[in-house]
């Protein structure tokens, strides 16, 4: 794990800011503090920050082919390392490490950029081809490791955060009005879009190819060609498949720990991180909110009792919440508006005293059907078959229940579903989702991202929309900032190709069954996780927003947020904290970062 970095001049004419180089490792610090290393010429220059996990002694980056012609940096981890290992070994190339991010450079050599195609892991992948001067960037499949870029006269820029390539000073800081847009629409920026107009953020399971004058960026895996394949799915075949993926992802020469919150998908990685190594102590660390209805750190601690792990419970209260919200702000040089990204910097903060490698849940609500959203979409139907004056009276009443600030009450969750489940589709799941406005044309480019998706299976078509972008542009965004800042590096084994390319193509009844929500899983989870766990509602890291807005928050909130949605959820009549902290975080980014948010 690291942040990589690099600039490449297409021309003849060497770079024009070699020393940026030195600033944009310095600017990525927090996501390699073991070491730093910048190879190169006047013309082209990758560099890597380390995170040392694997290979501790041999592993710095850059790796070179052993004629000096391939440069390689990566970010992430490869898996399947040992098998690529061994035959490379048989074609006799040198090995120089004995960790898993080498193996890439015998493979780019043979096979080129079709090389990709052979890892499995997590990463964002850099290959400078200095004979045939040719760059390519590489993201995982499911967008786990970010990469972006940038062109500025002839020059080719990549990092792993975007903060990096503002070290340029030719980088111009102009507004990107699209990206603006899907904010709006989000509460993230979904790729290959940023903030900054001219930065673009690779998507995941692509490459890039800059060669000569041309720059190609083409998909080596298809989402879509994996949930279009007929399905397989049964019980033993997820239980056996995510086992496999956990035991995988275990593989590290640093300790190890679990972000648990006591739900199921956690609780799952507990249980099948102690099985794949017994006898070991698993480290497990979980919030504790101050704020009454938010804190679930208790069904995490029976959990972990279970496995007789070292636990660990970390306070998140208005006093380090406030502090998450000024690091987090002031770091990242793009805006989200998740607020679960400060509790998780707490989680990471913690574990860096004890381990640097998490294991997290990500990506099994998307895959198995997860979200109370889901449940919403499948009864919108039934409930748009009532007679008219039923549903608007149902929604008079509702809409004088007093608002609550507590974590997703009965209250909120009904305002939620009358307020969109008689629009279509995409413009309801988004409304349910705090869309703060939705502008022309979004809901068209949003759309098409599902067109080469099967279409007969609606409810699937959203857990797929939501797998395409609220999985990679915000909750791996948020998952990989925050503990990279802390300098931990995260895992997502529901993430794994296996994993997903079982669980893609499986049919809705096997994920939602009634009001049941991933049942596969649920079922597959049993003997392994306590029953109790199966059958608690799923509740997701909450941060008690909507009474912090009107408390601690509130002088910053009335500096930065000019709407009438803050003075009606002071009142006390609607809560409105799904929309308010998006704004909230993107005024913090406007003012951190220089960019008019007004500029035509």
């Amino acid at each position: 794990m690291c942040g990589i970095f690099g600039a490449i001049a297409r021309g003849e004419a060497p770079l024009r800011h070699p020393e940026a180089l030195a600033r944009m490792a310095a600017a990525l610090s927090h996501r390699g503090p073991d070491g730093e290393c910048i190879v190169g010429h006047e013309r082209a220059r990758i560099g890597a920050r380390r995170l040392a996990i694997m290979d501790l002694t041999t592993g710095d980056q850059p790796f070179q082919s052993p004629d000096g012609r391939i440069w390689m940096v990566c970010n992430g981890e490869i898996y399947n390392a040992p098998t690529l290992r061994r035959e490379a070994s048989a074609w006799g190339y040198p090995f120089r490490s004995r960790g898993d991010i080498e193996t890439i450079v015998p493979f780019y050599d043979r096979f080129g950029p079709d090389a990709v195609s052979r890892l499995e892991g997590m990463f964002g992948l850099a290959v400078w081809d200095d004979a045939r001067r040719c760059l390519v960037l590489a993201r995982d499949r499911a967008g786990e490791k970010p990469l972006f870029w940038t062109e500025v006269d002839g020059e080719l820029r990549f990092a792993s955060e975007i903060q990096a390539l503002l070290e340029f000073p030719d980088q111009p800081r102009r507004l990107n009005r699209k990206a603006l847009s899907l904010y709006h629409a989000l509460g993230y920026v979904p790729a290959p879009h940023t903030m900054f107009d001219g930065i673009h953020k690779l998507p995941p399971a692509s490459l890039l190819i800059a060669d000569g004058e041309r720059t190609e960026i083409r998909s080596y895996w298809s989402a879509a060609e994996a949930a279009g394949k007929p399905a397989s799915l049964s019980v033993e075949n997820v239980r056996e498949t995510f086992l496999r993926a956990v035991e995988r992802e275990l593989m590290s020469d640093v300790p190890l720990g679990v972000f648990t919150s006591g739900g199921l998908d956690s609780s799952l990685l507990v249980g099948a991180a102690a099985r794949a190594i017994p006898g070991e102590r698993i480290h497990t660390y979980a919030i504790r909110f101050t704020e009454p209805g938010y804190d679930e750190s208790p069904y995490a601690e029976a959990v972990t009792h279970q496995i007789a792990s070292v636990h660990h419970v970390v306070i998140a209260d208005d006093e380090s919440l406030g502090r998450a919200l000024e690091v987090v702000s002031r770091s990242l040089a793009e805006p989200l508006g998740d607020p679960a990204v400060l509790p998780t910097w707490l989680l990471a903060q913690a574990a860096r005293e004890d381990v640097k490698v998490i294991l997290s849940g990500e990506g099994a609500d998307e895959l198995f059907g997860g979200y109370p959203t889901y449940l919403g979409h499948k009864f919108a139907a039934t409930w748009q078959r009532l007679p008219r004056p039923l549903r608007r009276a149902a929604r008079w009443i509702v809409d004088r229940w007093p608002s609550s600030t507590g974590k997703m009450t009965l209250e909120y969750m009904l305002k939620q579903f009358l307020s969109a489940t008689e629009l279509p589709w995409l413009e309801r799941h988004l409304t349910w989702l705090g869309a703060m406005q939705i502008d022309d044309g979004v809901i068209a480019e949003l759309a098409c991202k599902l067109d080469p998706f099967p279409h007969d299976d609606p409810l699937n078509r959203v857990m797929w929309f939501d797998f395409l972008t609220y999985l990679p542009d915000d909750l791996l965004v948020k998952v990989d900032r925050a503990t990279m800042l802390a300098s931990v590096e995260a895992r997502a084994p529901y993430l794994d190709r296996e994993v997903m390319e079982l669980v893609l193509p499986g049919r809705t009844r096997s994920k939602v069954r009634g009001f049941r929500t991933k049942a596969i899983l649920k079922e597959a989870a049993r003997g392994l996780v306590p029953g109790e766990v199966i059958n608690r509602r799923k509740r997701g890291l909450s941060v008690p927003v909507a009474r912090w807005l009107n408390t601690g928050l509130a002088p910053l909130a009335d500096r930065l947020l000019d709407t009438p949605l803050l003075a009606e959820h002071r009142t006390g009549r609607r809560n409105h904290a799904r929309r308010l902290w998006p704004q909230l975080m993107l005024a913090l980014w406007s003012e951190r970062w220089g960019v008019d948010l007004h500029e035509s």
